[in-house]
């Protein structure tokens, strides 16, 4: 039973509970604090009446104003897209090698490139475009298997290299010397020691003299007497210090006993033509582009060799 009274020295009625002798007084809750919780009720129920709100069988409840959180990104997205469609059209009908002369152009390629690359490239190439050693290549210097002008960085992106079930796709092969059996490993050894002296990696001596005779033989045919790579075949330049896969003798040894083959995606199926382009400009203007005259001069060997190496 419920035993209410007045307490004396505040004159409230209690609740009628007691614990211990300790009473608990009904206070009314003030004013303002019941009219701000009966507004926040009308307030819930025209929200759930204006706005989706109730989830049911198959979907939400759509609401008397027929807003969605999706609605309002589609228009934002819409409202984007018209505001860059002049650019966007100018970008689809000038050649990639004329947009460095529009500077407005080029400054829009290369915004769009870089929020490009950081969607689809920075898994492989990181952040920075500095690359992985021994997986993937740093795009900021000046080594480049392909060639490094806007036209041809943009064909790199756009069929990708060794691309399964591309046929425009860069490709190249580099025979394993060591698993296929062609060297023994005292060749393998010299061969290495006469590329790390072509970047002064290694001091000349007889192992080297020996290791030329056999890459002038066996690897010239791809990457030139002068070591310093032949661009049709993607043969990489032997003669600088930058090493995908390292420059140390063992490093060296396992790239001319078992060759990498790297992949990269063909990208003309994943983006539209104008992103491609722009990743092109983008990638270009990391410091390692080339113009269409800075591409070195090939030395091409003496004669075909028993095989077409690309370290």
């Amino acid at each position: 039973m419920i035993n209410k009274h007045i307490d004396e020295p505040t004159g409230v009625e209690t609740v009628g509970h007691e614990w211990d002798g300790i009473e608990e007084l009904n206070n009314p809750l003030p004013r303002w604090w019941v009219l701000t919780l009966y507004a926040s009720i009308l307030y819930a129920l025209g929200y759930v009446i204006v706005y989706p709100a109730i989830p049911l069988l198959n979907k939400g409840t759509e609401g008397l104003w027929g807003w969605t959180s999706r609605g309002e990104l589609a228009a934002d997205i819409a409202s984007e897209a018209k505001a860059r469609a002049a650019t966007v059209s100018a970008l689809a009908t000038v050649p990639v090698e004329q947009i460095p002369a529009n500077p407005a152009l080029m400054q829009a390629a290369i915004a769009g490139g870089k929020a490009a690359f950081r969607v689809n490239c920075v898994q492989c190439h990181g952040a920075g475009a500095g690359g992985v050693q021994g997986l993937y290549p740093n795009l900021n210097d000046d080594d480049w298997l392909w060639g490094g002008n806007l036209k041809e960085i943009e064909y790199t992106l756009q069929h990708g290299i060794r691309q399964p079930g591309h046929d425009q796709t860069r490709t190249s092969l580099m025979p394993s010397f060591g698993k296929d059996g062609i060297l023994d490993a005292a060749q393998i050894a010299d061969v290495s020691g006469h590329v790390r002296s072509l970047s002064r990696l290694e001091p000349a001596s007889a192992a080297t003299a020996r290791g030329g005779e056999l890459f002038a033989a066996n690897c010239a045919v791809c990457h030139g007497l002068d070591g310093k790579g032949l661009r049709q075949f993607g043969a990489p330049s032997l003669a600088d210090k930058i090493w995908l896969y390292g420059g140390k003798s063992d490093q060296v040894n396992a790239s001319i006993s078992r060759a990498h083959a790297g992949v990269m995606p063909a990208w003309d199926t994943r983006l539209d033509p104008v992103t491609i382009k722009m990743l092109a400009v983008y990638v270009h203007s990391l410091g390692g582009g080339e113009d269409f005259a800075d591409a070195p001069a090939p030395t091409p060997p003496a004669a075909a060799g028993s095989g077409n190496a690309q370290p």
